[in-house]
Parts: C-alpha cells; sequence; structure tokens
C-alpha cells in the first residue's frame, strides 16, 4: 500500500487542473496527459505507478465480461475503454466484484493507509480518493485526490458523506 500512496503523491504538482473530457485514448495503458485529470486519474495513474496494476484494462476486460454487472448511468450498450476505468461508479463495480468492499464508518481508525474511500460531493458528484499514510491534528487521515485545481493531499476524509470503502489485498 506504501507504494500506492507514494505513486499518488508523486502526481502532487504534475496534475495541476481537472478536466472530466472524454478523450480517445490508447489500449492498453492509455492516459490524458499528465498535466490534467479527474480523481478517478489519481487512482489510475498511482495504481500503474505504485502497483503495475492497468484499471483500464483490468476494468474493461471485467466489463467485457460481465457488462451487465456494471451500471447503466451512462446509456452504452457495451463497454468504451477510453471512459469506462474513468468512471466512480464502474471502479467501485470492479473494487467490489475483486472482493475489496469494506464497511463506511465515521470512525477515522476504520481507514487505513491506502485504502480507497468514495463521496458524493453536494451528495450527487461521486469522487474517489486514496487514504495517505499523514494524519491530520485530529489523527484524521488525510486523502490524495484531485477535486478540482489538481492531484492534492489534504483533510478532506469526511469532507462529504462516505459512500464506499475498499482494501486491497496486502500483496497488492
Amino acid at each position: 500500500r506504501k507504494a500506492l500512496i507514494e505513486a499518488a503523491r508523486w502526481q502532487i504538482g504534475k496534475t495541476v487542473s481537472y478536466n472530466p473530457a472524454y478523450e480517445r485514448l490508447s489500449y492498453p495503458m492509455g492516459d490524458i496527459p499528465m498535466e490534467r485529470g479527474v480523481c478517478t486519474d489519481v487512482l489510475i495513474r498511482a495504481f500503474r505507478r505504485g502497483l503495475d496494476l492497468d484499471l483500464q484494462q483490468l476494468v474493461h476486460e471485467d466489463m467485457r465480461a460481465n457488462f451487465s454487472e456494471y451500471p447503466k448511468n451512462w446509456g452504452l450498450s457495451k463497454p468504451d475503454k477510453n471512459i469506462d476505468h474513468r468512471r466512480v461508479p464502474n471502479l467501485e463495480k470492479y473494487f467490489s466484484r475483486q472482493g475489496w468492499r469494506k464497511l463506511v464508518s465515521d470512525d477515522a481508525e476504520d481507514y487505513l493507509p491506502g485504502d480507497i474511500v468514495v463521496c458524493y460531493v453536494d451528495n450527487i458528484r461521486p469522487h474517489i480518493m486514496i487514504i495517505s499514510d499523514r494524519v491530520n491534528k485530529e489523527g484524521i487521515p488525510l486523502t490524495i485526490h484531485n477535486r478540482g485545481g489538481g492531484t492534492r493531499e489534504n483533510n478532506y476524509l469526511f469532507g462529504s458523506p462516505l459512500k464506499g470503502h475498499y482494501r486491497l489485498p496486502v500483496e497488492k
């Protein structure tokens, strides 16, 4: 998990804007330019750099085999390797299908460094973050994410109501 955190933190100062635009990507290992992205791009890049796992390929392959299991929020009739991995609800479904789901709580001690959490900003916009190995003065873990303005490490764990909590197996 330390490698995941370090790979997420490495993006601070490199990804400096928030841009959710749809783009055609190479496959596998496709990415938009490093200077921009959204919350999912922080996670995608951290998985690649820190864990050598390509969420674009993993999610796409799982969606191809199990498309009916995934959310239908976008009206697609088949998977789209350019965007599916960049959508929080699809990542939540993929992580759940991997058995990584944990209980959501309001107790900071339940969140370990490297955990992944999902909240809904203003109760409507899904947002995904990585739990840092640093804490604030109250002992609440910081999060690494891009909620706007680029990748940041800050005190946002309980900034919006949490809706999802995921923990990768120890060997990851």
